[in-house]
């Protein structure tokens, strides 16, 4: 992927992720109690978001890729969240989807528009067949949102994370390309 996808929705500009993000990155990544669903620990400080940055920006020039969007209003700077599709699998056609917003922004449906915007980019554009979820049993939230986009759970991965010094079962969720039909607008 030479030129980074930049994605519309009718509230969100995707684009890609930037050195000048770092600080809000940090906002969210720093914060534990935030990160309790994510799958890895909280980042300890500005220079640990600036190098987040940097491995987004790595995904593009590697094998096994990926791509990473800044979730940023339209109308606003900064961005508010991220979200992306990462360890492409070019010979299975598949890959896997990860996101997060800021707690400010949560329940207002950007999560959902963005995850709408890059799956159908996904699957017309790179040509998945497959998209991945995991996600905590715990996270009612974001599996709730995968069963409204259409994602089927296909099964419990016993203590396939670890973060927080602990390990965790995550729940395997799958959208396939035949399933897909772009949900309306939010």
């Amino acid at each position: 992927m030479i030129d980074f996808p930049t994605l519309q929705t009718s509230r969100l500009t995707l684009r890609e992720v930037v050195e000048s993000d770092a600080e809000n990155i940090f906002r969210i990544h720093g914060n534990a109690e935030y990160m309790r669903w994510f799958g890895s620990d909280p980042i300890p400080d500005l220079e640990g978001a600036a190098k987040l940055v940097a491995t987004f920006a790595s995904w593009r020039k590697e094998p096994v890729s990926g791509a990473r969007w800044a979730l940023a209003l339209r109308d606003q700077p900064g961005l508010i969240g991220t979200c992306g599709l990462f360890r492409w699998n070019r010979s299975w056609k598949s890959c896997i989807v990860g996101y997060e917003i800021t707690p400010a922004y949560q329940g207002r449906g950007y999560v959902k528009e963005a995850l709408k915007a890059i799956i159908t980019w996904g699957f017309r554009e790179a040509m998945f067949n497959r998209i991945e979820a995991q996600v905590h049993p715990d996270n009612t939230a974001s599996l709730a949102l995968l069963e409204a986009l259409g994602f089927l759970q296909e099964g419990r991965q016993r203590e396939a994370g670890y973060w927080a010094g602990r390990h965790h079962d995550l729940l395997q969720y799958a959208l396939l390309n035949r399933q897909w039909s772009a949900p309306n607008e939010v």
